[in-house]
């Protein structure tokens, strides 16, 4: 069965956008700190926040990418390729939103305001939007921790209520 290209290109739309964004912030980013600084790992420092746009940034491209592949095998009738490329397009982005908990606060407003785009986008699993405002309220970078042992606690105590 053909996908809905419209709604497509609408998702297509949003993530390029998201996407835009994050590159912009990116470079905002590098030049402040420098494109590859070293030394402090811990979270919010400027290699942990490098790490982490640089983290959203590239799970928005994939998905972006896979949405334009299911739109474009869909154009070509090639409808199970495009469900295939569909179904890649909607699994959970890896680091994304995670990267942000990486990253010192606050957040750029482009970062922001990207996550927000994907939050309400309705595209992804509906869990995607509870992390993104788990991640856009926290008052400081949580990753990495500071207690490993009480951060596999938490992600135990998480998992287990899912």
């Amino acid at each position: 069965m053909p996908l809905d290209l419209t709604e497509l290109a609408r998702v297509g739309r949003v993530l390029e956008e998201a996407h835009h964004l994050l590159k912009g912030e990116q470079e905002r980013l590098e030049q402040q700190y420098g494109p590859t600084p070293y030394g402090d790992s811990t979270a919010g420092s400027p290699m942990q926040t490098l790490s982490g746009i640089r983290d959203l940034s590239t799970a928005v491209a994939r998905a972006l990418k896979e949405v334009a592949l299911a739109a474009g095998y869909s154009v070509l009738g090639m409808d199970q390729r495009a469900d295939h490329a569909l179904r890649l397009a909607r699994m959970r982005p890896v680091a994304f939103p995670s990267g942000a908990d990486r990253m010192s606060r606050p957040l750029g407003e482009a970062t922001v305001r990207a996550m927000e785009l994907i939050r309400d986008l309705g595209f992804f699993h509906e869990d995607i939007a509870i992390e993104i405002d788990v991640a856009l309220a926290a008052p400081q970078a949580t990753y990495p921790p500071a207690d490993w042992d009480a951060y596999a606690r938490e992600q135990r105590a998480r998992s287990e209520r899912h």
